[in-house]
């Protein structure tokens, strides 16, 4: 893991793995790199594979300044990465938050992306999503162990529509959400003031019309991975986007909800497509 200071002083961490064609990694609000592990186990041999934790999450820094947690500070965040390692271009990989941070970063500065991987998210947000990540962000980890996560985890998100997911894959989850404490008791991986931000905001979690955002990538090859099962992507804007887009490769993994893990095959196909086109 490697970092880098940014204009206003905060420590990011990233990482860089592989060779080939840059794939710049962007997790969801509350994420980390570690949600990319699978990206990194199984397309390190065709992509030179950067993951990024934004500012307040993971390893980076939280921000004195919990305002600066916002979709336009993050890009420039993410733009500022690109500069740090001398890169005009990048494919970007961008999970939920991360999808939005990739078609802000195209409108700051045009050109600066070859292709964009939508991972459940879209031009249109469900707003059962938004109200369902409002009830969690920022409290507390409702397990108070590791042991009783991987327990319970599998179970508690049956109601979200993950079905036939692996031990393996639930505990990589589990470890990408939570640290362990001294203690042996579970903490947040991101800094809970990021409730703050999002609450501060008289829309809350919800975006501008993101439409005009989506159509601006006219030029940047694309691709997209739905959930099955997606409280934030609905089944109407998947179909919206491939509408507008029928070059885009895109494919739904079954039993998932928001978001997959991106170890499934539909999801590993979309990314070996997009790569191929931009090797």
């Amino acid at each position: 893991m490697q970092s880098f200071k940014t204009a206003d002083g905060l420590t990011l961490a990233y990482d860089v793995t592989g060779q080939g064609p840059d794939l710049l990694c962007l997790a969801g609000l509350t994420r980390n790199m570690d949600d990319f592990l699978p990206v990194v186990d199984g397309f390190a041999d065709h992509a030179r594979v950067i993951r990024l934790d934004s500012r307040g999450r993971g390893a980076s820094d939280f921000d004195p300044n919990f305002m600066n947690y916002s979709i336009l500070q993050e890009a420039q965040d993410a733009l500022a990465l690109m500069d740090h390692l001398a890169l005009e271009k990048v494919a970007v990989l961008g999970t939920s938050r991360g999808g939005l941070l990739a078609i802000t970063m195209q409108a700051l500065r045009p050109g600066c992306l070859s292709a964009v991987i939508f991972n459940d998210i879209g031009p249109d947000i469900d707003k059962a999503g938004l109200q369902f990540i409002e009830i969690y962000l920022g409290r507390p980890p409702i397990y108070n162990t590791m042991s009783e996560a991987l327990e319970r985890r599998p179970s508690d998100m049956a109601a979200a529509g993950f079905h036939n997911v692996s031990g393996e894959t639930w505990a990589a989850h589990c470890r990408a959400l939570w640290s362990e404490t001294a203690e042996g008791k579970l903490a947040l991986r991101y800094d809970p003031k990021l409730r703050d931000a999002v609450l501060s905001h008289p829309a809350g979690l919800e975006p501008p019309d993101l439409w005009p955002f989506f159509d601006a990538l006219k030029d940047v090859r694309l691709g997209l991975i739905r959930g099955q099962h997606s409280n934030i992507l609905a089944r109407k804007t998947y179909d919206e986007m491939c509408r507008r887009r029928p070059d885009m490769a895109a494919a739904e993994v079954p039993d998932r909800g928001h978001v997959p893990f991106l170890n499934e095959p539909e999801a590993q196909m979309i990314i070996a497509s997009v790569l191929e086109q931009i090797a």
